[in-house]
């Protein structure tokens, strides 16, 4: 795809899954355009749903459902990114959003992270 179109698709895709924030957008096409947003602006990609990962993961987040604790479930097939929120509706897009900022803490010549910051959401 030539850049032009790449950019155009970037900046639409951003767009929409930033358009009225005073809705929350949960769906899993806000979760996966956040993301791929993400993935194109450094050549990356795209992803698409899973359900077989959905699957997992609500099973997951009901055994954690009572105690509200982000403790990650350690499964070895599957990469995962925990999020949590207070004081208003978070969506989709600001979620990942947090998750694509650790970029700035990144070193992709060493594939790690600058001293004493976080950057394995981003990775």
């Amino acid at each position: 795809m030539e850049a032009s179109k790449l950019a155009l698709l970037v900046v639409l895709a951003t767009t929409a899954a930033m358009a009225n924030p005073s809705n929350a957008q949960n769906s899993p096409h806000d979760y996966v355009v956040a993301h791929n947003v993400a993935r194109a602006a450094v050549g990356l990609g795209p992803v698409s749903w899973d359900a077989s990962v959905a699957a997992y993961a609500a099973s997951y987040a009901r055994q954690r459902s009572g105690d509200c604790k982000l403790v990650h479930s350690k499964a070895p097939q599957y990469g995962e990114n925990l999020f949590w929120g207070s004081g208003k509706d978070w969506t989709a897009a600001q979620a990942v959003k947090i998750w694509a900022d650790e970029k700035a803490n990144y070193n992709y010549a060493s594939n790690s992270c600058a001293a004493g910051k976080q950057c394995g959401h981003y990775t």
